[in-house]
């Protein structure tokens, strides 16, 4: 099991090499449209998932619980496509959720401004002015949402397995070279460890959202890392009783051998609802 992540400036043809690359490897493709799906099913409409999807949040929407339910949701959907095999993520900060991940190839996409803004004006019928308008804020986004929900540096080419500029390369020849080398890079055995790392991942996100969201136990900034069967909490809560909730809550989730906490108590901490 192989994950492809896109990370793509606007106008670097991301979205159509993805399908090219889809058409190739014979990958799922998990692009916004089909994340916009999954995350509706989840119960975060577009309404809400906009507030977020590519770009830093506002002031009030940067404290909301939307915010961490987002960003919940989508971790949990990745995992749930991964899991399921080979996939292509466009997007969404997928390189740092699935950083780690043996089985994990990640592009970066990029062309000079001139060329952008050019194939902006093209697809808009605007303006140089507004094409490049257009451009600036769709990087600042970009750029602003890794930031805000990751703390990395989108523009940083050492945060990418291969930086590939578009600017003379058609998709299908764009996506050729991305197979080639996600080939040499990814064996067989990085694939069956991905799928292993990635059975982990989800296992952390279903103990995450019984002890969240199905038993509301309240425990801040919760992390669950899942290494086999063996779960180990990370957070911040008001009471021990409340740890040991979380901790019955992660032992009755199916797949779960054991449960550790590492759970910090902070008898005066509290966050905005």
């Amino acid at each position: 099991m192989a994950v492809i992540t896109i990370a793509r400036e606007l106008a670097t043809l991301g979205e159509e090499i993805a399908r090219e690359l889809g058409s190739l490897t014979g990958y799922k493709l998990v692009d916004k449209e089909f994340l916009e799906k999954r995350l509706g099913e989840f119960g975060l409409g577009p309404e809400k998932s906009l507030k977020y999807d590519e770009k830093k949040p506002g002031f009030w929407a940067s404290l909301s619980q939307e915010r961490d339910d987002y960003l919940h949701y989508l971790k949990t959907a990745l995992f749930e496509e991964a899991a399921g095999g080979d996939c292509i993520v466009v997007g969404r900060g997928g390189s740092l959720i699935f950083k780690g991940l043996p089985s994990l190839f990640s592009v970066r996409l990029v062309a000079p401004l001139a060329v952008r803004t050019e194939r902006v004006m093209r697809r808009y019928s605007c303006d140089e002015r507004h094409a490049l308008q257009i451009v600036e804020q769709s990087d600042h986004d970009r750029a602003g949402f890794h930031k805000y929900f990751f703390s990395m540096d989108w523009n940083d080419p050492r945060e990418y397995d291969l930086c590939l500029c578009t600017a003379r390369l058609e998709p299908a020849a764009a996506a050729a070279v991305i197979d080639g080398a996600r080939r040499l890079l990814v064996d067989a055995g990085k694939d069956e460890a991905g799928r292993a790392r990635v059975a982990e991942l989800l296992l952390g996100q279903k103990v995450v959202t019984e002890i969240v969201y199905a038993k509301r136990v309240p425990v801040h900034f919760l992390e669950a890392n899942a290494s086999g069967g063996r779960v180990v909490l990370h957070g911040v809560a008001n009471t021990q009783a409340a740890i040991d909730l979380a901790l019955a809550a992660a032992r009755s989730v199916p797949g779960v051998t054991e449960a550790e906490s590492a759970i910090q108590v902070v008898q005066e901490f509290t966050v905005m609802p």
